[in-house]
């Protein structure tokens, strides 16, 4: 699995990730390939946790939409994973299914993203969440948040709360490791 966290500070925003890839119980550190875990497109930064095969599709798919991905807000986010999970289906045969109780189909991404507008959580459902101070994805996440609540208020900046979570879940979650990727810049 992964951590990777979002956090926004002081005018200033910051996106992390660590580095492992894992299968099973098979490790792919960075010494066998670079794993990056975080990728850009305009002036968004974004993540993902699950399956290693989301990051060369996201990649790709986000990338060539050009000016219809837009990530600046809440609802904009929201719109362009919709017609990202529509583009997953017809063209990457996404499997939607989870549960038969689902009430929509799962786009099976959980995704963070950080722009100069702010930093935004997707889950399967195209649930978009909008974080006023910090978020984690990923199988050590909880480590990650519970580390970046207990220094938030004193930590000077987005880039030292990201740090120390990402750093927290790769301590503590087997499926975590460093090296880390870390982007910070101000926001609009």
């Amino acid at each position: 699995m992964t951590t990777c966290v979002v956090v926004k500070k002081n005018y200033e925003v910051a996106i992390a990730s660590d580095s492992l890839v894992t299968f099973g119980d098979t490790r792919l550190s960075h010494a066998y390939e670079v794993n990056e875990k975080i990728f850009q497109v305009g002036e968004s930064y974004i993540t993902l946790a699950g399956t290693a095969a989301h990051f060369p599709v996201m990649r790709k798919l986000l990338t060539e939409m050009g000016e219809e991905c837009k990530l600046r807000n809440r609802e904009e986010v929201f719109e362009t994973y919709s017609k990202v999970h529509e583009i997953l289906k017809e063209k990457y045969f996404l499997n939607t299914k989870e549960d038969e109780d689902d009430p929509y189909e799962s786009s099976q991404i959980t995704s963070l993203i950080a722009n100069p507008y702010g930093i935004f959580g997707v889950y399967s459902y195209r649930e978009v969440f909008s974080f006023d101070r910090f978020w984690g994805i990923g199988s050590g996440r909880n480590f990650a948040l519970g580390a970046m609540y207990a220094v938030y208020e004193r930590a000077e900046s987005a880039r030292d709360v990201a740090e120390i979570g990402v750093r927290a879940g790769a301590e503590f979650d087997k499926s975590s490791s460093g090296p880390f990727r870390i982007y910070s810049f101000p926001m609009k």
